[in-house]
Protein backbone atom coordinates (compact mmCIF):
# COMPACT_ATOMS: atom_id res chain seq x y z
CA UNK A 1 0.00 0.00 0.00
CA UNK A 2 1.01 3.44 -1.16
CA UNK A 3 1.60 6.09 1.59
CA UNK A 4 -0.02 9.42 0.19
CA UNK A 5 2.86 11.83 0.07
CA UNK A 6 0.66 14.58 0.34
CA UNK A 7 -1.20 12.85 3.33
CA UNK A 8 -0.37 15.06 6.48
CA UNK A 9 0.11 13.33 9.85
CA UNK A 10 -2.03 14.82 12.53
CA UNK A 11 0.21 16.45 15.42
CA UNK A 12 -1.08 17.13 18.72
CA UNK A 13 -1.28 20.19 20.09
CA UNK A 14 1.31 21.69 22.43
CA UNK A 15 -0.71 21.93 26.06
CA UNK A 16 -0.21 25.61 26.99
CA UNK A 17 1.88 26.77 29.76
CA UNK A 18 0.44 27.30 32.56
CA UNK A 19 0.14 30.39 33.79
CA UNK A 20 1.35 31.26 37.23
CA UNK A 21 -1.62 31.72 39.90
CA UNK A 22 -1.75 34.63 42.03
CA UNK A 23 -1.71 34.52 45.74
CA UNK A 24 -5.16 35.08 47.26
CA UNK A 25 -5.51 38.55 48.19
CA UNK A 26 -5.97 37.46 51.41
CA UNK A 27 -2.91 36.12 52.13
CA UNK A 28 -1.03 39.16 50.67
CA UNK A 29 -2.99 41.30 52.99
CA UNK A 30 -2.00 39.27 56.25
CA UNK A 31 1.47 39.32 55.21
CA UNK A 32 1.46 42.90 54.86
CA UNK A 33 -0.13 43.35 57.85
CA UNK A 34 2.38 41.15 59.92
CA UNK A 35 4.87 43.11 58.99
CA UNK A 36 3.29 46.73 59.47
CA UNK A 37 2.36 45.22 62.71
CA UNK A 38 5.76 44.19 63.63
CA UNK A 39 7.51 47.94 62.35
CA UNK A 40 4.78 49.93 64.52
CA UNK A 41 5.64 47.74 67.82
CA UNK A 42 9.53 47.92 66.88
CA UNK A 43 9.28 51.75 66.26
CA UNK A 44 7.23 51.76 70.10
CA UNK A 45 10.14 49.73 71.52
CA UNK A 46 12.67 52.04 70.21
CA UNK A 47 10.81 55.17 71.55
CA UNK A 48 10.22 54.02 74.79
CA UNK A 49 13.67 53.24 75.39
CA UNK A 50 14.68 56.71 74.25
CA UNK A 51 11.60 58.28 76.54
CA UNK A 52 13.12 56.54 79.60
CA UNK A 53 16.38 57.67 79.21
CA UNK A 54 14.80 60.78 79.93
CA UNK A 55 11.92 60.43 81.56
CA UNK A 56 10.85 58.06 84.89
CA UNK A 57 7.44 57.87 85.86
CA UNK A 58 6.85 57.53 90.14
CA UNK A 59 4.29 56.96 92.19
CA UNK A 60 4.21 59.09 95.63
CA UNK A 61 3.97 56.35 98.06
CA UNK A 62 3.92 58.48 101.62
CA UNK A 63 2.97 61.29 103.33
CA UNK A 64 6.18 63.51 103.46
CA UNK A 65 5.47 66.07 100.58
CA UNK A 66 2.01 66.79 101.70
CA UNK A 67 0.54 68.93 100.86
CA UNK A 68 2.61 69.51 97.74
CA UNK A 69 2.61 65.70 96.72
CA UNK A 70 -0.02 63.29 98.34
CA UNK A 71 0.15 59.43 98.32
CA UNK A 72 -0.91 58.17 94.80
CA UNK A 73 0.87 61.08 92.68
CA UNK A 74 1.97 60.12 89.21
CA UNK A 75 4.97 62.15 88.46
CA UNK A 76 7.11 62.11 85.17
CA UNK A 77 11.24 62.83 86.60
CA UNK A 78 13.39 64.63 84.18
CA UNK A 79 16.60 62.18 84.85
CA UNK A 80 18.94 64.62 82.36
CA UNK A 81 17.66 68.19 84.03
CA UNK A 82 20.76 68.52 85.98
CA UNK A 83 23.01 67.01 82.91
CA UNK A 84 21.23 69.27 80.46
CA UNK A 85 20.05 72.32 82.17
CA UNK A 86 22.19 73.32 85.12
CA UNK A 87 22.80 72.38 88.60
CA UNK A 88 20.40 71.24 91.00
CA UNK A 89 18.73 75.02 92.52
CA UNK A 90 16.82 75.52 96.10
CA UNK A 91 13.45 74.65 95.99
CA UNK A 92 13.66 71.84 93.06
CA UNK A 93 11.95 68.69 94.62
CA UNK A 94 14.02 65.60 93.79
CA UNK A 95 13.66 62.06 93.34
CA UNK A 96 17.00 60.24 95.32
CA UNK A 97 18.93 57.13 96.20
CA UNK A 98 18.47 56.69 99.74
CA UNK A 99 20.34 53.96 102.24
CA UNK A 100 16.81 53.40 103.91
CA UNK A 101 14.96 50.12 102.55
CA UNK A 102 11.31 49.24 101.94
CA UNK A 103 9.75 46.22 103.75
CA UNK A 104 10.53 43.28 101.00
CA UNK A 105 14.54 44.80 101.76
CA UNK A 106 14.42 47.27 98.19
CA UNK A 107 16.23 49.90 98.20
CA UNK A 108 14.09 53.28 98.99
CA UNK A 109 13.41 56.26 96.54
CA UNK A 110 12.79 59.28 98.64
CA UNK A 111 10.97 62.54 97.27
CA UNK A 112 11.72 65.45 98.84
CA UNK A 113 13.00 69.59 98.16
CA UNK A 114 16.39 71.04 98.12
CA UNK A 115 16.47 73.73 100.64
CA UNK A 116 20.15 74.05 101.01
CA UNK A 117 22.89 73.88 97.63
CA UNK A 118 26.63 73.54 97.66
CA UNK A 119 28.04 76.53 99.88
CA UNK A 120 25.31 77.76 102.06
CA UNK A 121 24.75 77.15 105.49
CA UNK A 122 21.54 76.01 107.13
CA UNK A 123 20.11 76.23 110.24
CA UNK A 124 16.80 76.24 112.00
CA UNK A 125 15.66 78.14 115.14
CA UNK A 126 12.14 78.41 116.46
CA UNK A 127 10.47 76.77 113.49
CA UNK A 128 12.12 79.07 111.54
CA UNK A 129 15.08 77.91 108.26
CA UNK A 130 17.82 80.07 107.64
CA UNK A 131 20.05 80.05 104.49
CA UNK A 132 23.24 82.08 105.22
CA UNK A 133 21.85 83.97 108.28
CA UNK A 134 18.43 84.94 106.06
CA UNK A 135 15.40 83.64 107.71
CA UNK A 136 13.13 82.08 104.64
CA UNK A 137 9.82 82.20 103.46
CA UNK A 138 8.58 78.59 102.81
CA UNK A 139 4.34 78.71 101.47
CA UNK A 140 5.46 75.17 100.16
CA UNK A 141 5.56 73.51 103.80
CA UNK A 142 2.43 71.98 105.15
CA UNK A 143 1.92 73.12 109.03
CA UNK A 144 4.35 76.74 108.02
CA UNK A 145 6.98 75.70 110.33
CA UNK A 146 9.61 73.54 111.07
CA UNK A 147 9.72 71.49 114.28
CA UNK A 148 13.01 71.02 114.63
CA UNK A 149 15.78 73.23 116.25
CA UNK A 150 19.39 72.81 114.74
CA UNK A 151 22.48 74.45 114.76
CA UNK A 152 24.09 75.65 111.41
CA UNK A 153 25.13 73.05 109.00
CA UNK A 154 28.07 74.14 106.12
CA UNK A 155 26.69 72.27 102.62
CA UNK A 156 29.89 71.51 101.00
CA UNK A 157 30.48 71.08 96.95
CA UNK A 158 28.60 67.94 96.04
CA UNK A 159 25.90 68.07 99.09
CA UNK A 160 22.39 69.05 98.89
CA UNK A 161 20.12 69.44 102.37
CA UNK A 162 16.48 68.43 101.87
CA UNK A 163 13.44 68.16 103.54
CA UNK A 164 10.11 67.37 103.12
CA UNK A 165 7.23 69.84 103.07
CA UNK A 166 5.48 67.96 105.59
CA UNK A 167 8.28 69.06 108.14
CA UNK A 168 6.52 66.86 111.22
CA UNK A 169 6.58 63.53 109.39
CA UNK A 170 9.48 63.84 106.88
CA UNK A 171 12.71 61.76 107.29
CA UNK A 172 15.00 63.60 104.96
CA UNK A 173 18.70 65.53 105.90
CA UNK A 174 17.41 66.24 109.37
CA UNK A 175 18.25 62.49 109.91
CA UNK A 176 21.34 61.25 110.39
CA UNK A 177 20.52 57.87 108.53
CA UNK A 178 19.89 60.43 105.52
CA UNK A 179 21.94 63.84 106.11
CA UNK A 180 23.25 65.73 103.14
CA UNK A 181 22.49 64.31 99.69
CA UNK A 182 24.92 63.53 97.23
CA UNK A 183 24.05 65.12 93.96
CA UNK A 184 25.43 61.63 92.22
CA UNK A 185 22.46 59.99 94.00
CA UNK A 186 19.99 62.32 92.70
CA UNK A 187 17.65 60.33 90.26
CA UNK A 188 16.05 63.19 88.80
CA UNK A 189 13.94 66.44 89.18
CA UNK A 190 10.02 66.34 89.24
CA UNK A 191 8.76 68.14 86.65
CA UNK A 192 4.93 67.06 86.20
CA UNK A 193 2.45 65.67 88.32
CA UNK A 194 -0.04 63.50 85.35
CA UNK A 195 -2.34 61.92 87.97
CA UNK A 196 -4.90 62.90 89.57
CA UNK A 197 -6.07 64.87 86.31
CA UNK A 198 -7.68 67.46 88.60
CA UNK A 199 -4.16 68.26 89.67
CA UNK A 200 -2.51 67.59 86.61
CA UNK A 201 0.86 70.21 85.74
CA UNK A 202 4.05 71.39 86.78
CA UNK A 203 5.49 71.31 89.75
CA UNK A 204 7.35 74.55 91.83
Amino acid sequence: MNENPMEQVEQTPETPAAEPVPAPEQKKGLSENAKEWIKDILIAIVVAFLVLQFIKPTIVQEHSMENTLVANDYLFISKQSYRLFGDPQRGDIIVFHSSLTTSDGSEKLLVKRIIAIPGDTISITGGVVYINGEPQDEPYTKDGYTNTEMDEVYVPEGKLFCMGDNRQNSRDSRDSAIGLVDEDDVLGKAVFRLFPFSRIGGLY
